[in-house]
């Protein structure tokens, strides 16, 4: 296990807000803990980018999540609702694939889907892909995993990312996270998120190789590296 010292930690956080009865006072504390937490981003629903840009969320990039949280939404409704986001001050797009096509196997429709919103939203905008993990390792095994990391990395992701938090099977896992960093080339990064409630499931994610946490309870995973310079046993 590698030593974390709390404020690298914090850097690679996206400090996330998703329930669907957030409201804008909800938007405006998130963005306020992000600053007070130091965090790397924000995140939100689309609705709320705007929410978030007025609240002042200043220096931290905010990403916004797309076809959320379910993936079955029509690439070019995925690509428009990334356009918006971004013109409301998006700076990254965390976006869900089509979990029924990696299912069955049919990995150029979600590479297809994966390039529409790389279009839509240029090359600048950093672009997350969720391949909701936890269900094709149930559903279908490791190498659908490794195929659905390949195929968004191929279609122009800057990270793939474990998990929604939403899917009945569950959210990031060690072995996911494993599986996901050796399927992508050095120039694509793993975001674990979904599920992340301890310092010691973050030191175990990082240490599996993710290089950035979705995080809902980022101040209780910090906490747990407070009072020591270095995190000696997270277990």
């Amino acid at each position: 296990m590698r030593d974390f010292c709390r404020d690298d930690v914090a850097a690679l956080i996206d400090h996330t807000l998703l329930k669907p009865e957030a409201t804008e006072h909800d938007v405006a504390r998130l963005v306020e803990e992000a600053t007070e937490l130091g965090v790397y981003a924000i995140c939100v629903s689309p609705s709320m980018v705007a929410i978030a840009e007025r609240a002042g969320s200043g220096a931290k990039p905010i990403a916004a999540v797309v076809g959320f949280p379910s993936g079955k939404h029509l690439s070019a409704i995925k690509a428009e609702e990334a356009r918006a986001a971004v013109s409301d001050g998006a700076a990254e797009i965390d976006m869900v694939i089509d979990i029924g096509a990696a299912v069955s196997g049919d990995f150029t429709a979600v590479g297809a889907d994966v390039a529409a919103v790389r279009s839509a939203i240029g090359g600048d905008v950093v672009l997350k892909v969720i391949v909701e993990s936890a269900a094709l390792l149930s559903i279908v095994g490791e190498d659908a995993l490794v195929s659905a990391s390949r195929t968004a990395a191929d279609a122009g992701a800057d990270f793939v990312k474990t998990s929604t938090g939403f899917h009945p099977a569950g959210g990031a896992s060690v072995r996911a996270v494993e599986l996901m960093r050796g399927a992508v080339g050095p120039s694509v990064q793993v975001k674990a998120s979904g599920g992340i409630r301890t310092t010691a499931d973050a030191v175990s994610m990082l240490d599996a190789g993710a290089t950035r946490l979705g995080l809902s309870g980022t101040r209780s995973v910090l906490d747990g590296l407070k009072g020591a310079d270095r995190v000696i046993d997270a277990n």
